[in-house]
C-alpha cells in the first residue's frame, strides 16, 4: 500500500482524518499489547537479534539488518537471517536460494541472502529451527518487533531520523504499528537512521532509557551519477529518499515516479517507463530491481546503499548475547 499523505501533513483536513480513524488505531494498538502479554514465545537454541520498527515502512531497516550481520560476521559467528518473506508465495520454512524470485520469497529476502543465509518462514519458530539445523550461530530476525512467537535476546528498533513517528497515531490513523511507549518498552536499543539532530531527531522516546545509536545510510562507494540524465522510480516506503539521494549525487532528474511499497512491476509498466525515459537512464532501488523479472531489467540500473552503525555501541550490544546465553 502507499502511505496516505495525511500521515505527514499538519493541516486541518489531515487532523480531522486522523481523529476520525483514531478509534481504529486504539483497537489496533490494543491487539498488539494483548498479543505481547499473552504470548508464550519459543526460545531458539541460539541467540536471536530482532531488527524491527514501530513505524510502517521507510525506516532503513533492511540496510541496518545487513550492517548488524556484518558486525556479527566480524565477531567470527555465522548469522542467518529469518524473515516472513512479505509479498512472496512461499510460506516456508525454506532457505533462500539463487533459483528463488521475488514472487517466491519477496524482495527483502533476496537482498538479505546476498549477505548471509536467509530463511523465509511465516511461522518464525519453524524458521528458527531450520536456521539452527543448517548451522546458524545467531539468528537475525528481520521485521519481528510485533511478532511474539519467538523469544528475542536483543531487540533493536530502527527509527527514521527525519520522519520520526509521523503524526504519532497508530494505523490506520497514522504510521505506527503500536503506541511508541508500548513498542519502546520492549526495545534494548534504538537505531536512528538518516538526517536529524546528532542528539535526537524531531521526536522523543517516551520512557526509553537505553542506548541510542546513529546509523548512516548512504550510496555504496563508487556510485557516480554526476551529470547523468535520470528517470527515477521506486516502490518503497519512502520513494522520495531515492529521488533526493540521486539529486544529491549530481544526477539531473528528468522525472520521478512513485509506486506503492513492494509494488510488483508488470512488463507493460516497465515498457512504459522505458519509453518515458526517452534516452535518460532508468534508476530504481536495489529492492525494486529484485522485483523486476530478469527479462525486463535491460536498461534499468539500481542505486546500492549501505548502512554504517556506530561500531563501538553496536559491538557492546552484541557482546551482551554471549553473556546472556
Amino acid at each position: 500500500m502507499r502511505a496516505p499523505d495525511f500521515w505527514d501533513r499538519d493541516d486541518a483536513a489531515a487532523k480531522i482524518a486522523a481523529a476520525v480513524l483514531a478509534p481504529l488505531g486504539w483497537l489496533y494498538g490494543a491487539t498488539v499489547r494483548w498479543k505481547a502479554q499473552n504470548a508464550t514465545p519459543y526460545r531458539a537454541r541460539v541467540p536471536v537479534v530482532c531488527i524491527g520498527n514501530i513505524s510502517a515502512g521507510g525506516t532503513g531497516k533492511t540496510p541496518v539488518a545487513i550492517a548488524v550481520a556484518d558486525a556479527i560476521i566480524a565477531h567470527g559467528k555465522n548469522p542467518f537471517f529469518l524473515t516472513r518473506g512479505y509479498g512472496g508465495r512461499l510460506a516456508g520454512p525454506v532457505v533462500v536460494s539463487k533459483s528463488h524470485t521475488a514472487a517466491d520469497v519477496g524482495d527483502e529476502p533476496l537482498l538479505l541472502a546476498r549477505k548471509a543465509a536467509t530463511v523465509v518462514s511465516r511461522d518464525r519458530c519453524q524458521g528458527a529451527m531450520l536456521a539452527v539445523e543448517r548451522g546458524a550461530d545467531i539468528i537475525v530476525m528481520d521485521d519481528g518487533h510485533q511478532n511474539f512467537t519467538l523469544a528475542k535476546d536483543l531487540s533493536l528498533v530502527v527509527v527514521d531520523g527525519e520522519r520520526g513517528f509521523g503524526n504519532g497515531r497508530v494505523l490506520p490513523a497514522g504510521p505506527l504499528r503500536e503506541p511508541v511507549a508500548q513498542g519502546l518498552a520492549r526495545a534494548d536499543a534504538v537505531i536512528v537512521t538518516g538526517d536529524g539532530s546528532p542528539h535526537l531527531p524531531a521526536f522523543n522516546l517516551p520512557g526509553f532509557e537505553g542506548p541510542v545509536l546513529r546509523a548512516h545510510v548512504a550510496p555504496a562507494a563508487g556510485t557516480d551519477w554526476n551529470g547523468s540524465r535520470v528517470v527515477a522510480f521506486a516502490g518503497i516506503g519512502r520513494p522520495e529518499k531515492l529521488f533526493r539521494t540521486l539529486a544529491g549525487l549530481g544526477a539531473e532528474l528528468i522525472d520521478t515516479i512513485a509506486f506503492a511499497d513492494h509494488h510488483s512491476y508488470s512488463n507493460q509498466e516497465l515498457n512504459h517507463l522505458k519509453a518515458r525515459a526517452d534516452g535518460a537512464q532508468l534508476v530504481t532501488t536495489e529492492k525494486d530491481y529484485l522485483r523486476i523479472a530478469e527479462s525486463d531489467r535491460d536498461g534499468i540500473s539500481f542505486l546500492p546503499v549501505i548502512a554504517t552503525i556506530e561500531p563501538y555501541g553496536l559491538d557492546r550490544l552484541l557482546d551482551r548475547l554471549g553473556r546472556a546465553r
